[in-house]
């Protein structure tokens, strides 16, 4: 019985830093699974709006489709069909470019 009681005692003088190894392995694998992928499309969005230029076509964060007539700064205006309406819009609105594929082949 005695023996036992050794056995208990030695098994809760462990090193505290392994208490806290399965902690740090959440900590390391939630990183790896979330933080890293938002940073590697946040950079992404970061270049698509640095490339944008005129007459990409391109989508808002709002739904709205339109060619970009014009960049200054912070701000474009976008051209809306069928009647051709003007927008005014922030480049941060931006949420993607539509026709990606069409406007490379243009170029060529």
């Amino acid at each position: 019985m005695s023996s036992f009681g050794f056995i208990l005692q030695s098994a809760a003088a462990q090193n505290p830093l392994l208490q806290y190894l399965p902690l740090l392995a959440i900590v390391v694998i939630f990183y790896f699974l979330v933080f890293m992928p938002m940073q590697r499309q946040k950079k992404q969005q970061a270049q698509m709006l640095a490339e944008l230029q005129s007459g990409s076509e391109v989508i808002t964060t709002g739904g709205i489709v339109g060619t970009i007539v014009s960049i200054s700064g912070d701000t474009m205006i976008l051209r809306i069909k069928p009647d051709n309406v003007k927008l005014q819009v922030a480049r941060s609105a931006v949420s993607g470019v539509v026709n990606q594929e069409k406007s490379s082949e243009d170029k060529k």
